[in-house]
Formats: structure tokens, C-alpha cells, sequence
């Protein structure tokens, strides 16, 4: 059984680690240069704490997906891998759709897996740009619901 949380700042390396664990999962398309880079923005911007982190821990209480929210967008959705194909990110979007009413996400065009989710929750593609935001060659698609 997973529920959800609010995550503690003292486990901001452990959200650190999902993300990671997720992203090398799902995001086949980056290199290890642009992971390190990422990873290296979260930790010096102090990503976390910019968004409305909501967690799902499993039974022993160990974060095994996040997502993070600001305004009605939504910022961040990982998984561990582990925890991939168990409900645990329905159990996020549904979150953050119903209570932190999120109506906007971007998503790498290249996640296929990432679209589709989206798409089954009732976000729809309205526009697609060439870059992501740091101008790296990984289109983003803005979708809405």
C-alpha cells in the first residue's frame, strides 16, 4: 500500500535519488553529460523547494515517486523504477489534478511512455517547441487539460 506526504527538506537527497533512478529509466534519449547537468541544476537552484512536493511512500516508508506542482502547472513527476507499473504515478496525477488542480505540463516529446500517461489523464498536446529550456536539442511538448 502506497500513501501520500509531504516530504520532510531532509529528504531532499532522497527525492534527488528517485529522480535520478527515474530518469535514468525512462529518458533513454539523454547523454550522461546532461544528466550530471540536471541533476547538477536541481541541487544548485534548490529545485524542490520551488514547487509543491507531494510524495508516495511504500509500506517501510521510503519516497518511491514524487510530483511537484506550481500554480496549475505541473513541474515534476518521478518514479522509481520499482514502484513503475504499481499505481503509484496514477495515485500522483490524480493528486495533483483533484486537490492541487493542475491543468498544464510539459514533457519531453522523446518519452513517449510520459506522453501517453499525460494523454490517458486528459492532458492533450497545444503547442511543441524545437529545444528545452536550456536550449538543449530536447523538444518539449506543452499540454493541457
Amino acid at each position: 500500500m502506497y500513501r501520500l506526504d509531504i516530504p520532510m527538506k531532509n529528504e531532499h537527497g532522497r527525492l534527488l535519488e528517485v529522480w535520478e533512478a527515474s530518469v535514468r529509466a525512462t529518458h533513454h534519449f539523454l547523454k550522461e553529460e546532461d544528466i550530471d547537468f540536471f541533476k547538477n541544476m536541481i541541487v544548485e537552484h534548490e529545485i524542490f523547494d520551488d514547487a509543491d512536493i507531494t510524495v508516495t511512500r511504500d509500506a517501510e516508508n521510503n519516497i518511491v515517486g514524487f510530483v511537484g506542482v506550481s500554480g496549475d502547472s505541473l513541474e515534476m513527476l518521478f518514479l522509481h523504477p520499482d514502484a513503475i507499473g504499481k499505481g503509484v504515478g496514477k495515485q500522483l496525477i490524480t493528486h495533483a489534478i483533484d486537490v492541487q488542480k493542475v491543468k498544464r505540463v510539459e514533457v519531453n516529446e522523446q518519452n513517449e511512455q510520459a506522453v501517453q500517461f499525460y494523454n490517458h489523464f486528459g492532458f492533450k498536446i497545444v503547442s511543441r517547441s524545437e529545444d528545452d529550456g536550456f536550449g538543449k536539442p530536447y523538444p518539449l511538448l506543452f499540454m493541457q487539460r
